[in-house]
């Protein structure tokens, strides 16, 4: 029996750690108790040295000065008071007000105030309370289909996952090795293509089954004059940012970069001629007009203020998001709302959220500890390189399980449990990894759209009314998680929405790599990737087994 576990302890741990998740204990709690009960077994069968123990204290520390991981708290923070700020609900009336006249104008008015809030709050629960709060009952009192009003209040919240500054970007930049500036140039064009999907399905049912999305009839019926001042103050914005992409300090810079600055410089123009006309009280814009202006300027303002600074190289991601921060808090003291409760309800939640991944990471630390140690990671190498069709068979097979898993895991546990095993295989048959880590990302956004243990389905129910099924809510989102594969399989089949953004003609996958049979360590076996986080373990490891073999025996 020893010696059967001995050669398989692997495996076997691989297969505890599913039933200790499966058990219901908290996962930080859970990895680390799998990770010390199987490092005493590895050491008692002597698979593993007592020195390896030493290890532990040197991988927490790491955790812990990780400067990567400082951009959590920060971009949380910024979060959670914007979302106390009232801007989610400003955003939502105004553009709400746009498009209510239209066919599906109401849907087409929470996807687009989804992406923004995405690309400020970055907090998925933020953006599909508020949602829900405001524009589900004007929704269902305008005559939309409760299915369709819950899906897309959902799907519009859950872009917060794509729409850099995702939190999940930070977390698999960490886990990959690769740096979070990159993530974020990868994903900003998936995740515009995907607000782009949803928003074609919205119309596409407006205009086919017209019941469902009809247009609002409560909506303001602006005159012609107030329409023509809303275009025309947006072609002027639009003009303003097309000189300014041009300007010979930007040709340096990637697309999404220019493309970035050229947004905040025409809203900053559209934002100074509405204080000019207030001011000067010379009163040429509409009172729609002014308030587009007056609204949509310090969200996009805040966008560049973090990622424009990113993508131009003029801050890390941890700096922008300290600006972030600090912006978020200027904008809710010029709304009035900074105030000592809202700063102690955002403190305490920031705190929290960042113990709680910690305690994911370090529990995840000393669970790789001791699956390294036992040559954990060879195994699921051998595993994943036999699978037939190479690059693409090593995909579709991942892509699959982590569907699936996304059923049971959020996207922190599938991020520090899933992918520091599947990295290195990855990395080994050739797969740019800023691709697959996007890649990860688009399919993990399933998480919270998955019936029925999707948290963005969670946080809907708990605000809609007592009289929408919750059946409607869940069946909602079976056309969005729909649209979310679909997008899986277009970053899968169209690589340089990913890579084109990346300053680099980098491949996203390779030729296939043959591998030996035999997953246990040997000289020759193959070795993690020098940014993968667990390069320094593998050193570690190798060096207490040294130090243990060179000992004089007892």
């Amino acid at each position: 029996m020893s010696a059967w576990l001995a050669a398989n302890l692997a495996p076997v741990m691989f297969a505890a750690m599913v039933l200790f998740l499966l058990s219901g204990v908290p996962v930080a709690f859970a990895l680390a108790a799998c990770g010390i009960v199987f490092g005493l077994i590895g050491i008692e069968l002597g698979l593993l040295s007592a020195s390896l123990v030493q290890a532990m204290p040197d991988r927490v520390w790491g955790v812990m000065s990780n400067d990567t991981l400082l951009a959590i708290p920060f971009f949380t923070f910024m979060g959670l008071v914007l979302e106390r700020s009232g801007m989610a609900e400003d955003l939502l009336d105004t553009v709400g007000r746009l498009f209510g006249t239209l066919r599906g104008g109401l849907a087409v008015a929470v996807v687009l105030v989804g992406a923004l809030l995405a690309a400020t709050t970055g907090v998925v629960a933020a953006s599909v309370i508020s949602m829900g709060l405001i524009s589900l009952p004007i929704m269902l009192r305008a005559g939309y289909d409760a299915r369709l009003a819950s899906g897309v209040i959902c799907a519009s919240g859950t872009l917060a996952q794509i729409i850099p500054p995702s939190l999940v970007l930070i977390v698999l930049a960490d886990q990959l090795g690769r740096p979070v500036g990159d993530m974020y140039r990868g994903a900003l064009l998936p995740g515009l293509v995907l607000t782009g999907l949803y928003l074609i399905y919205v119309l596409a049912i407006a205009w086919l089954r017209p019941h469902k999305a009809p247009a609002h009839p409560e909506a303001d019926d602006h005159n012609a004059a107030e329409r023509r001042g809303v275009w025309a103050l947006f072609v002027v914005a639009v003009l303003a940012g097309i000189a300014a992409s041009q300007l010979p300090a930007l040709q340096a810079h990637t697309a999404d970069a220019r493309a970035l600055f050229a947004v905040t410089a025409g809203g900053s123009v559209a934002w100074l001629i509405a204080v000019a006309d207030r001011l000067l009280r010379m009163n040429l814009l509409p009172d729609l007009a002014r308030r587009v202006a007056f609204v949509l300027m310090p969200p996009l303002a805040l966008i560049f203020l973090v990622l424009g600074t990113i993508y131009l190289g003029l801050a890390t991601p941890t700096e922008g998001g300290a600006m972030g921060a600090t912006g978020a808090l200027l904008m809710a003291a010029a709304r009035r709302r900074l105030n000592r409760d809202l700063l102690q309800q955002a403190l305490d939640r920031t705190v929290r959220l960042t113990t709680f991944v910690l305690f994911i990471l370090i529990g995840s630390r000393v669970f790789s500890l001791t699956f390294y140690g036992i040559d954990g990671h060879l195994w699921v190498e051998h595993l994943l390189l036999g699978l037939p069709g190479g690059e693409t068979g090593f995909l579709i097979v991942v892509m699959a399980l982590v569907f699936v898993l996304a059923f049971f895991l959020d996207f922190f546990e599938l991020a520090f449990i899933v992918v520091p095993l599947l990295a290195p295989v990855a990395d080994k048959l050739g797969i740019d990894l800023v691709w697959f880590g996007v890649l990860l990302a688009v399919n993990m956004q399933t998480s919270f759209m998955h019936p029925p243990f999707g948290f963005a389905l969670f946080y809907l129910r708990s605000v809609a009314p007592k009289t929408l099924p919750t059946r409607d809510i869940y069946w909602g989102a079976v056309p969005f998680v729909g649209i979310q594969i679909v997008m899986v399989a277009l970053v899968l089949a169209v690589p340089q929405l990913v890579t084109a953004n990346l300053g680099s003609a980098q491949r996203a996958a390779g030729d296939s790599v043959t591998t030996d049979a035999d997953y246990r360590r040997s000289s020759s076996a193959p070795r993690l990737p020098t940014g993968h986080p667990d390069a320094a373990l593998e050193a570690a490891i190798e060096k207490a087994e040294s130090i243990a073999g060179d000992a004089p025996d007892e």
